[in-house]
């Protein structure tokens, strides 16, 4: 859906383009193509502002196992 939609209100945008070759045409392209920007841009700034939480829970699960074990979990083990 992230991609889909986008692709199809900028397709549809260069279909009018095509059917209309007048000024009408033109600002209809305009807009469908700043419509499907747009809704490019939303998308791809959502998925950015949730990948931080994706970090935070991988920090959390790393602090969680320093916690039990006494060691971060990519170290290696001390050996006695």
């Amino acid at each position: 859906m992230r991609w889909v939609l986008p692709c199809v209100v900028v397709l549809a945008g260069f279909v009018i383009l095509v059917v209309r070759r007048d000024s009408l045409g033109f600002e209809a392209f305009a807009l469908l193509l700043g419509a499907g920007l747009s809704i490019w841009l939303i998308n791809f700034l959502y998925r950015l502002s949730i990948s931080g939480d994706r970090d935070r829970d991988d920090e959390d699960r790393a602090r969680r196992y320093f916690d039990e074990h006494g060691r971060w979990p990519d170290e290696e083990p001390r050996r006695k």
